[in-house]
């Protein structure tokens, strides 16, 4: 699924009170944006990434996430408007951080949100990501994406989400987007098997040759077919999309331990 991004903005205010918020969404009560609670536990390690095992260097961009409250305006761009395809809301005070970790929470109503990357908004490129998530609810999808600098290429819709989990969420799929819906294959995919409440690492390496996706340094992704490479720079996003279907939907979660961009 495409993850056009709304127009977003940034916020500067903290969300330490994150429990007692709340929102209204059109056609539903008003209801508290989930406690965090237990969610807020400290990564105990880095575990096994790509950068280090194939010498990809010193990191030189991202966020280690080591303050307190709303992601960093400095980093960040943070949504605030209509959530995917217009369903639920992009919040703000869906995120929080603490404890080394960003958190983002996904309500009974489709209070959710999502943010860009400020830094290392370039053609090219390595980045890496530690995520875990809740037991979640099949209509949050949790998605690590590299999206084009100011909507740039809209035309042929390209997107590289090297980390997304669907409704099976027993699977991350790989999906590079290289041209726009329509009646012929217009995406690159892979699938794995992972249990995303545990900690994991995404990397996703592009440069001129192609693109490769790792899941803990291993090498799941390659496409080396330069047409259906991205045709100019992106950046970093993180997002825990809602996908209504008219059923209930559970309250989910999606962390972040780091983002870590290199040459």
């Amino acid at each position: 699924m495409l993850k056009r991004k709304l127009a977003a903005t940034v916020t500067s205010v903290a969300i330490a009170a994150l429990a007692a918020a709340a929102l209204t969404v059109a056609g539903h009560p008003t209801e508290p944006t989930p406690a965090l609670g237990p969610v807020l536990a400290v990564a105990t390690s880095s575990g096994v990434q790509a950068a280090v095992l194939r010498g990809w260097g010193g990191v030189v961009a991202g966020d280690e996430f080591s303050y307190t409250g709303a992601p960093s305006a400095l980093r960040w761009t943070v949504y605030n408007g209509a959530g995917h395809a217009g369903k639920g809301i992009r919040s703000p005070k869906a995120w929080n951080v603490a404890n080394g970790v960003a958190t983002v929470t996904g309500n009974a109503y489709g209070t959710t949100g999502g943010m860009a990357a400020k830094f290392a908004m370039q053609r090219y490129g390595r980045w890496e990501v530690r995520m875990r998530t809740s037991i979640r609810d099949p209509k949050y999808h949790p998605v690590l994406l590299l999206w084009p600098n100011a909507n740039t290429g809209v035309t042929t819709c390209p997107e590289v989400d090297y980390a997304e989990s669907l409704t099976d969420t027993t699977l991350v799929k790989f999906n590079l987007h290289y041209a726009c819906p329509g009646p012929h294959p217009y995406q690159a995919q892979a699938a794995r098997k992972v249990d995303t409440t545990q900690w994991h690492n995404y990397a996703v390496q592009w440069n001129s040759a192609g693109i490769t996706g790792y899941i803990d340094g291993a090498l799941w992704f390659t496409d080396t077919n330069k047409a259906q490479l991205p045709p100019a720079a992106m950046h970093q996003t993180l997002q825990l999309d809602w996908f209504p279907n008219g059923t209930p939907t559970k309250p989910s979660w999606m962390q972040i331990d780091w983002v870590r961009v290199y040459r």
